[in-house]
Order: structure tokens, then sequence, then C-alpha cells
């Protein structure tokens, strides 16, 4: 791993340490701790999703033409003072206003941190080096969470006031760390990643002419809408109202997911760089359809409380385990989906396409809560047919771009541009 990769992975490691101390607790600052009530902090939450779906569509074309180091940097000052606004705010329009801007800024900045790991990476070395940003992802996340906890005091504004002021200044680090990394030259990529080459044009229009991303779109949608979007939504009330799981037990069942991610994610990543992604996707398809069938038997109330408990906290495991399986899988996919010079659109794209899921997600709410047994049957089937996707991605791909260990980068001369050729038979 070369210096600009390392910076580059630390400055996220920091910047999601930053975001974990206060995730967890947005809804209870907005709710209780400021007086506003529940519509309030939902509101919240819109504001926040909506601000990520105003500034996405237009990241990637910003950068592709100034390069991603600009877009982090501006995007990292937008979320600091977002998120130091949102401290101080007291009133429902300011809080609004300062979680667009958070919500913004979070969201321009992963696309850009991407194509940087893009521009230092081979597709070999890829897939290693987006497993390691989830990892540190969810590590910084989980600790920032721990910390938090131990800091907050509902009685006490001010401490909250703190939490957001560490997210804020984390996120200037970021951007410090950021100024400080020289990109090598964009990799060219050789023939062998191409399959339908992308239509000419640029922007948009070429992206939806683009068969095999507008599969992969859908297919990574459908992905983010079955698992991510129902964490927090759909089968928590699920839990809460068919299985019974307290909410200690569900701040359990997350910590669960968390962990398998923590532990799991380099065990399967052995399992998965040398391996065909669509199949790979595939697999992570058959996992979240029997971690729905488990889901359904804790609610089902057969064996008490304990058991229900023990099923519920083995989904969010097994979901766990499906994410460290699509960390090292999906985004490196999409670097080798995208034309010269069009990275940072197909990255921008497809996070649009993942907050856009994750904005669909609270959908689930009422059903899980209310007809339990069909919201669970309902997504069992929506992650079978994940199977049935990505298969049928995989019959769009080279077998370079389904499974770049086929590959092998030349060596990188000072200052040239790196090249990938296909391993001699």
């Amino acid at each position: 791993m070369g210096a600009a990769m390392r910076r580059i992975q630390a400055g996220n490691a920091l910047s999601a340490f930053g975001i974990g101390f206060t995730v967890p607790f947005l809804y209870l600052y907005v709710a209780q701790v400021r007086g506003l009530g529940s519509m309030a902090a939902t509101s919240a939450f819109v504001a926040f999703a909506l601000g990520a779906l105003l500034a996405l569509p237009f990241t990637g074309r910003v950068i592709d033409r100034r390069g991603p180091v600009p877009v982090v940097v501006g995007a990292s000052v937008a979320a600091s003072a977002g998120a130091l606004a949102l401290g101080l705010s007291t009133g429902v329009a300011p809080i609004l206003l300062s979680a667009l801007a958070l919500g913004a800024g979070q969201a321009v900045m992963q696309p850009a941190l991407a194509t940087m790991i893009v521009s230092c990476s081979t597709p070999t070395s890829r897939t290693r080096a987006f497993a390691l940003q989830f990892f540190m992802q969810n590590l910084g996340l989980g600790i920032g969470g721990l910390l938090g906890g131990q800091i907050v005091d509902e009685s006490r504004p001010a401490s909250f006031t703190l939490l957001f002021t560490v997210e804020a200044v984390m996120f200037l680090v970021l951007a410090g760390i950021i100024l400080s990394v020289k990109l090598p030259h964009a990799p060219v990529i050789s023939e062998a990643l191409r399959k339908d080459a992308a239509p000419r044009g640029g922007g948009w229009a070429r992206l939806v002419r683009h068969k095999a991303m507008v599969q992969f779109c859908v297919l990574g949608f459908v992905l983010f809408f079955a698992c991510y979007g129902q964490f927090e939504s759909g089968l928590a009330a699920f839990g809460t109202e068919a299985a019974g799981i307290t909410p200690a037990t569900l701040g359990f069942a997350l910590a669960a997911n968390t962990g398998a991610i923590v532990v799991a994610q380099f065990a399967v990543l052995k399992l998965v760089e040398k391996r065909r992604r669509s199949r790979v996707i595939a697999l992570v398809g058959v996992i979240w359809t029997v971690a729905w069938v488990v889901a359904g038997f804790s609610g089902l109330g057969h064996g008490g409380t304990a058991v229900a408990a023990t099923a519920f906290v083995t989904t969010y495991a097994l979901f766990g385990i499906g994410e460290a399986m699509l960390s090292p899988t999906l985004a490196p996919l999409v670097a080798d989906l995208a034309p010269e010079g069009s990275v940072g659109q197909y990255n921008s794209a497809f996070a649009l396409v993942k907050q856009m899921a994750l904005a669909l997600g609270p959908l689930g709410v009422p059903v899980g809560a209310g007809l339990p047994m069909l919201y669970v049957a309902t997504f069992a089937l929506v992650s079978l047919g994940i199977v049935g996707l990505a298969l049928r991605l995989g019959r769009q791909l080279t077998p370079a771009q389904d499974n770049p260990s086929l590959l092998r980068s030349a060596p990188v001369a000072s200052g040239q541009p790196r090249t990938v050729e296909p391993v001699a038979a």
C-alpha cells in the first residue's frame, strides 16, 4: 500500500469515527433534547437524505473535470459546517438546514473518495483496497458510537453539542489529510476490461446507454433496498412489533451486524477476490434469503423470548456477512465498468442509487409492523431475485470484469500511468 492510499484510508477512518459519535443519537437529540418532537426528528432524517439526493447528480462531472481532491475537501468543509450548526441549533428550521448541508457533504465525499482509491489501485489490488475501506469505516463508526454513548447525557444539551463538534473536527481532519495526498495518474485500463464499450458522449446520457452499468444499478438498488434500507426501519419495526424484541436487543443486533463485518471482512476477502463477482453477489442473495427466513422464525413466537432474540440477532449477523462480501465487490466493479475519464460520474451514479434505496427503505415500516409475515416473505423473495439479477449481470461482463484475478498489473514507472494486462496462459 502506497503513501497516498494509506492517507486516504486513514482520513476515511477518522471521518467515520466522527460520524459514529452522532449517528445513533440524532433522533434523540432532535426529538427529546431539543424538545421538538418525533415529527421534527423524522424531518431531519428526510432533510439529510434530501441533501444527498440533490447533490449527487452533479457530483460526478465535477469529480471528472476538477479531480476528486477538491471535491472531498469542499464536501468535508460543508459537512463540518452542517455538523457544527446542527449541534448549536435549537429550532426546527436551523436543524433542517444543518441536516441538509451535512447530508449533502457526507454523500458527495463518498464517490470522490472512491475515485481516489481507484486512482491509487489497479484492478487486481482494488478489491482489497475497498475491503479495507469498508472495514475501517465500520471500525470507526463502532468506536465512535461507543465513545459517544459514554459522553452523551440527555439532561445536558451541551454533551450533544460536544458530539457534533467532534464530528465537525473530524471532517476538517479528513480535508487536511486529503490535501496532502498526491494522486498518481489515473490508471489506463486494458481492453480486457471492456465488453460493451460505453456509448460515445458524456455525463448521464452516456451512462444510461451503457447496458451493463444500467443492469448493475438496478441490482444495486435491490441490494441496498433489501438490506441497508431495512436495518433501522422495516426490520426494526418487524422485530419490535412481531417478534417482541426489546430496544436493548435491537441495539445488540446492530452491534452483531457491525461485529460480523469487522470479524469476517478479511476472512471472506480470501473467498471473494479470486472468484467471479457475479457469483459472489448471487451468493449474498442466498445468504440474505436465509437471513429473512431466520427473521420470520423470530416472529412466529416458537421457543420463547430468548429464541426469538437469538434468531433476530442472527439475522443481523447474516446481513453483516453479506455486506462484508459486497464491499470488495461492488465498488471495484463500478470502476471497471466506467469508461476512461468517467470514473467519478459512475461512482456518483451508484452512490445516488444507494441513497434512493435508503430513502425508500422506510416504506417497509407499516408492512413490517402491521403485516409481519408478508413483509418477511416479500423480502425473502426479493433476496432470491438478487440471485437472478446477479447471474444475468455476469453475462454482460468480460471475464476480467467479472474476475479481476485473471489480470496482473504491470510495474508502474515513476510518473507513468498504470497499465493492466491479461495473465499469460
